[in-house]
């Protein structure tokens, strides 16, 4: 009997999975350490994943 094979991962096209980023804004604070801010990918909302397609009645052939 064969196996199924899990769905392949919604990874979002547009950040390739990498949803969330730290970005240095140059400079240290008081304690010395690096000021960042995180910045989210707007298509998938910080997420890495996007929702499945649904395909039409009767596209699959």
């Amino acid at each position: 009997m064969a196996h199924r094979t899990p769905p392949a991962p919604r990874i979002c096209p547009a950040c390739d999975g990498f949803a969330s980023v730290a970005i240095t804004l140059g400079g240290r604070d008081r304690h010395g350490r690096l000021r960042t801010i995180t910045a989210h990918c707007p298509a998938c909302q910080g997420t890495g994943t996007r929702r499945l397609a649904r395909l039409p009645e009767g596209a699959r052939a």
